[in-house]
């Protein structure tokens, strides 16, 4: 059987112009098959901020905060909370005073003063629900907005976290006797103020604040009380005292009667002049 001759056949070879475009255009493929699935929504994560909220801030000190994070005008924040539906009780009447839970948040591009103040605002409710705080609420008759109210003044008034159990008997066995808190730390809230210098004229202003002339808690909370101050108020230290006062930094005394207190009163005062310092608590003196 007679085969037809076929000459071999030659292998193409790309010019150099051909090679250099199959490469471009393998690389365009590679690029199009990551770029697809980011244009379809799976962008690249974000890696957010931190914004830091400490225990016993006010509320204008978490709104400056947001401001400053956010880069917005001051007062932005502040303006946000009649808009943003926070999920605050019926009695605070739309103030987060005590709800701004202080915690360290994550802050994006996205995040708005609204986003914010939700967060914290869910994050509070959700610490006064737990079962020990909630329970604990319930067994001496408090509300939550209650609960958030003591424990703001424990977070203002303790002077640290191993006396807030001590500081919470204090207001307790002053509630139970119908006896005025006589609290610093609320009259420095009604004066806009942080101070451990509290004068007698201070004790007289006309405040629903001033727990020195008014009998039970204040209105509304006075800061952002952490999850310490919050189980504190709910699980008070066992004790009958009813004064405090900080003699020195970390020495707190506690007192049941009046004549102990005084003593410790007047150590206090001897220190206080023997080094020029102003620093102390005087906290609850019975006047």
């Amino acid at each position: 059987m007679r085969h037809e001759y076929r000459p071999p056949q030659r292998r193409s070879r790309l010019t150099r112009r051909g090679r250099l475009a199959l490469f471009l255009g393998t690389l365009f493929a590679l690029g199009a098959a990551v770029l697809i699935p980011i244009l379809r929504g799976g962008e690249v994560p974000e890696t957010p901020r931190r914004l830091l909220i400490p225990e016993g801030w006010r509320a204008p000190q978490v709104y400056a905060a947001i401001d400053r994070e956010l880069k917005l005008p001051p007062g932005s924040a502040k303006a946000a909370v009649a808009t943003a539906g926070l999920a605050l009780p019926a009695e605070a009447k739309g103030n987060p005073e005590g709800y701004l839970f202080p915690a360290t948040y994550p802050v994006t591009s996205r995040s708005t003063p609204a986003t914010l103040l939700t967060h914290m605002v869910r994050t509070a409710n959700q610490k006064l629900a737990t079962q020990a705080v909630a329970d604990g609420g319930k067994a001496h008759g408090m509300t939550p907005y209650q609960t958030a109210t003591l424990a703001s003044i424990i977070e203002a008034e303790a002077e640290g976290r191993a006396d807030m159990g001590k500081v919470a008997r204090v207001v307790h066995n002053r509630l139970a006797k119908s006896m005025p808190l006589q609290m610093d730390s609320t009259i420095n809230y009604a004066l806009n103020r942080s101070t451990v210098d509290t004068r007698l004229s201070d004790t007289r202003i006309d405040s629903p604040f001033n727990t020195y002339a008014r009998q039970g808690l204040p209105p509304t909370p006075i800061d952002s009380p952490g999850l310490q101050a919050l189980s504190a108020a709910v699980a008070p230290t066992p004790g009958d005292w009813l004064f405090f006062v900080t003699v020195r930094p970390g020495d707190t005394r506690f007192s049941a009667t009046y004549e102990q207190h005084r003593k410790h009163v007047a150590e206090f005062n001897r220190i206080r002049v023997g080094t020029g310092s102003r620093t102390g608590q005087a906290g609850p003196a019975g006047k």
